[in-house]
């Protein structure tokens, strides 16, 4: 951990020693350049030890939107007393209130999507694709191979974090006494959880601000698809020798989808077919599609609601059973989603968002993609989103803006995505792992195979520019 904070601080030093302030872009007559002000710098400063506590989750116990919430206004506190004190305070809450919007748009995207997997969990869709997996009686390796596919299936539809908690409540439940196959079988499903989503708007939170944003067209995601498959199966080759070729005990659990769960699971398609719409066609914010969709699943919730009793007492204690004693309520559905991530995206936005006002990004957009090369500087970003986290990196590279084509806004959506997978902590699907599956997928059995995933990494971007390659010459859609 201790390197890790090293790396990220150093990285951020140097931004600031080795760059002339001159070079922040100003933006407007009425904003001032702080990179090289006590203010700056200050900010810089609580932002890196806000993300120290965030990147020690796992050790500390703190959760990761707390210290956020408190650095993002901590920040803005000196913007907006730096700006008071030059008599120009409209120019700050300007600059907030654009960040709050473009935060209220992925919150509300993210907020439908959430509710529509918990309600799909609620309904045990998952838990019964996860007792046929376990009662098949398959063996280790076949284990291995198919919740990898599976989780590079289904996290282009769900997202990554949610479809790598599925298929390793698989691997826990077949893989009782075999600690070394639950290892890398996490290792896999993180990696093929992270490629999966790649390739998807709806797959990974960087994808889905950039669609958001209206670089890259929706479509256009689906042609990372093999760059993603071959950043995944590299190392799946290689950790398949690791696998035990023995076979489980299969378990003979049975678990029924509850009433309406297949209609729920339809109108999730057909929600996300509302904000491919609205975005396509009608040129409008998807996540209005996206709250119209959520009234699709009110609507039926109020059917489900009013039948439950009339369900219950025709088909008598077996019902209760499955149904479960209370009728399906939207609102816990909703209630239930990830607050925490949710907030934590708000202050990861208003932090970034706060340090770009600055001119912290311009400067770095500088050394970066006009003094390496927008290549190289794509490469590196995604090594950076395995030490950091994908989504304020993504979100920097988006305000940054460089002047980049669609071939290089699709490399790093890619690098941003997989490049999480390098370490356990580079991506929400790994954290959540490392929890649930304690004792035995761990950082250093993640580093372990960090070797296999990089070759992946390295192989995804050669395959990006050869199948991609005339995408190098197209300009982004904005």
């Amino acid at each position: 951990m201790n390197k890790i904070i090293k790396v990220v601080s150093l990285f951020l030093l140097s931004a600031l020693w080795l760059t002339n302030p001159a070079l922040a872009s100003a933006g407007t007559a009425e904003t001032l350049d702080l990179t090289s002000s006590v203010a700056g710098i200050a900010a810089v400063a609580i932002f890196v030890i806000s993300y120290m506590f965030v990147m020690g989750e796992e050790f500390i116990h703190l959760r990761k939107s707390k210290p956020v919430l408190i650095a993002a206004g901590l920040i803005w506190i000196i913007i907006g007393a730096t700006y008071a004190s030059n008599n120009i305070p409209h120019a700050a809450e300007a600059a907030v209130r654009h960040n709050i919007l473009e935060y209220a748009e992925l919150f509300l995207f993210l907020l439908v999507a959430m509710t529509y997997i918990n309600a799909m969990q609620e309904r045990h869709l998952f838990d019964a694709l996860r007792s046929w997996l376990v009662r098949a009686g398959f063996g280790y390796r076949q284990l291995f191979w198919m919740t990898g596919v599976l989780s590079f299936v289904i996290s282009p539809i769900a997202d990554n974090l949610t479809t790598a908690l599925l298929m390793c409540a698989v691997v826990l439940a077949v893989g009782k006494g075999q600690s070394k196959f639950i290892a890398v079988a996490c290792v896999n499903i993180v990696v093929a959880a992270n490629a999966g989503g790649a390739f998807s708007p709806f797959g990974d939170i960087t994808t889905l601000m950039v669609w958001q944003k209206g670089i890259i067209g929706f479509w256009t995601f689906f042609n990372l698809f093999l760059p993603a498959l071959v950043n995944w199966l590299i190392p799946a080759a290689i950790m398949h020798f690791a696998v035990p070729d023995e076979k489980p005990e299969a378990s003979d659990e049975v678990v029924l989808v509850r009433r309406g769960g297949y209609v729920i699971m339809a109108l999730f398609f057909l929600t996300i077919a509302t904000a491919v719409s609205f975005h396509n066609f009608l040129h409008l914010p998807p996540m209005v599609g996206m709250m119209m969709g959520l009234g699709y699943l009110k609507l039926f919730s109020f059917y489900l609601k009013k039948t439950y009793k009339q369900y219950v007492d025709k088909n008598g204690d077996n019902a209760l059973t499955i149904e479960g004693s209370m009728p399906f309520d939207i609102f816990n559905k909703i209630a239930q989603a990830e607050w925490d991530t949710l907030l934590f995206f708000y202050g990861v936005i208003l932090c970034v968002g706060g340090l770009g006002f600055m001119g912290y990004l311009a400067m770095v957009s500088e050394i970066m993609y006009i003094g390496w090369g927008a290549t190289y500087a794509n490469i590196v970003v995604g090594v950076l989103s395995a030490i950091v986290d994908n989504i304020p990196v993504m979100f920097a590279v988006l305000t940054m803006h460089p002047d980049m084509s669609l071939g290089q806004w699709m490399l790093v959506t890619l690098t941003a995505g997989v490049g999480g997978s390098l370490l356990s902590i580079g991506s929400a699907a790994g954290v959540a792992l490392m929890g649930q599956a304690r004792g035995h997928y761990t950082f250093f059995s993640h580093l372990k195979w960090a070797w296999a995933i990089a070759l992946g990494y390295g192989a995804s971007i050669w395959v990006h520019f050869l199948v991609n390659g005339y995408m190098f010459d197209l300009p982004a859609l904005k």
